[in-house]
């Protein structure tokens, strides 16, 4: 595309070029914070995670610890309160025995030991009970007062080291950015240098030197005098007037004049001379298909040159290989340079018609017909087809030779741009028999297929009709059964 003249064109690749260095800084910024920073931060999120749950069980034993001494000292004062009641539920046995006159001295004394036992039991439950008291105070204290707080300390530390990581991690960003800017900036500047190089005047000119044809503009219109008789004697060098002494009309009908760049234009088969262009676009593409193979014939001359390099080598030093390998790629070089040097000739002789066509077309005008030239008429099958067959040779000899190139459409390269939205039919028409279309403007058709009829027979004994299955063209009229609407 650089090789093109269109600076909006060239402007565009250097824009897709700015475009890609633009995308590749975004690509290393990517690559960067997914090594730098999304995997390290990956990786410190599952660290954090095991430190966090390691504070948190250390917490939890603490706690337990801590709940299982309050169960402790729960269950000694329950101890230490039994043994209260039941010491006192003692005395008072003993005193009660020792005020009942029936009661024996022996009854007394186990009663008493009774009460002195339970007494000394709640004695000892309270020394424990204050004992497990004591103990879980500290517990307590210690718990509150320096276990969870050295574990809400390391939960802070933590937290603030992840904090810091994470900011760390924020700033790799930034530098990230900061490192492609410089050259996202000269992305940037490239392209507003590439939109800056948009040049219309210079587009226009190159689009005028692509698609110019090469034809003069066409000359006035010169009046024909029909009002006057013309009483010629036909002779052999009236080569404009019938047998009959009627003059022959060139105005209008079948020899239209091509004056119109942008009307609507019968699509054309492409040749190998391109003689199907104008003569200025005739002769570049021809100009393009010589060098094209004269770039073919010397790279074939230089492969040439290389092989039988090697085949001395081969035959200087055998052992390197066998010469004879070679004869059947030298043989095919040497086919391909004849080839190519009869290609050349041929696209020089071209050429030069070409070259001198485009210098006579300057004093001519526009090319003669619109309509595409009479195929040559192949008789139908019956009588009555032959009598039409006549007749249209009759017509055909009537009108004088086209000059070489008068057929050819022109402006071919705005077919596509300019194209006009199809004609609606104006009839339908069945082939009666099998057409080849094999001239320029025809087109074929099978006996019985259904036709669109586009236009009638002007007396030439041609109708242009149009397939189903697209493409129109011309076919003899004696070939078809028409119905109009």
């Amino acid at each position: 595309m650089n090789d093109s003249g269109f600076s909006q064109q060239q402007s565009f690749v250097q824009i897709l070029q700015e475009v890609n260095d633009f995308a590749g800084q975004r690509e290393l910024v990517a690559e960067n914070l997914s090594v730098h920073v999304c995997l390290e931060l990956a990786k410190y999120s599952q660290e954090m995670k095991q430190e966090r749950k390691m504070h948190f069980q250390e917490g939890r034993r603490a706690q337990q610890q801590l709940e299982s001494g309050f169960k402790q000292l729960e269950n000694s004062k329950r101890k230490f309160e039994r043994d209260c009641r039941e010491a006192e539920k003692a005395a008072q046995t003993a005193e009660r025995l020792d005020q009942d006159i029936n009661a024996t001295k022996a009854d007394v004394e186990k009663a008493k030991q009774q009460a002195h036992l339970r007494s000394h039991m709640a004695e000892e439950s309270k020394n424990e009970y204050a004992a497990q008291l004591q103990r879980f105070n500290r517990d307590q204290a210690h718990f509150y007062f320096s276990q969870m707080p050295q574990i809400f300390n390391k939960l802070q530390d933590m937290d603030e080291r992840r904090a810091t990581h994470l900011g760390a991690g924020y700033r790799l960003l930034s530098e990230a950015e900061l490192q492609v800017v410089p050259i996202i900036a000269k992305c940037l500047e490239g392209m507003k240098v590439a939109a800056d190089a948009v040049d219309a005047k210079n587009d226009s000119q190159v689009l005028i030197e692509l698609h110019k044809s090469g034809f003069a503009r066409p000359g006035d219109v010169e009046f024909e005098d029909f009002s006057q008789p013309m009483n010629r004697v036909p002779s052999d060098s009236s080569l404009g007037t019938p047998s009959d002494g009627r003059p022959e009309l060139r105005g209008p009908g079948r020899s239209r004049a091509k004056r119109w760049p942008f009307s609507k234009k019968n699509k054309t088969v492409v040749t190998e001379d391109f003689s199907h262009l104008p003569p200025e676009q005739q002769r570049k593409r021809l100009q393009q298909q010589l060098e094209e193979r004269n770039r073919e014939l010397q790279k074939e001359i230089d492969q040439r040159e290389a092989l039988k390099k090697m085949k001395d080598v081969y035959e200087k030093t055998p052992q390197m290989g066998d010469p004879a390998s070679l004869e059947p790629r030298i043989t095919e070089t040497l086919n391909n340079i004849e080839r190519l040097k009869l290609e050349v000739q041929k696209y020089e002789a071209w050429l030069a018609e070409a070259e001198s066509r485009v210098l006579s077309n300057r004093g001519d005008t526009l090319g003669r017909h619109t309509r595409p030239p009479d195929p040559p008429a192949s008789a139908p099958p019956d009588s009555s087809s032959n009598s039409n067959n006549g007749s249209q040779d009759k017509e055909s000899s009537e009108e004088p030779p086209s000059e070489e190139g008068q057929d050819a459409p022109i402006y071919t390269e705005f077919d596509e741009d300019f194209e006009e939205e199809p004609a609606s039919p104006i009839g339908h028409c069945v082939a009666i028999y099998h057409f080849e279309g094999s001239s320029e403007g025809t087109i074929s058709m099978a006996e019985g297929e259904d036709l669109s009829l586009m236009e009638e027979d002007k007396g030439d004994g041609w109708t242009r009709v149009r397939r189903k299955q697209g493409g129109e063209g011309y076919v003899p009229t004696s070939y078809l059964r028409v119905t109009l609407k």
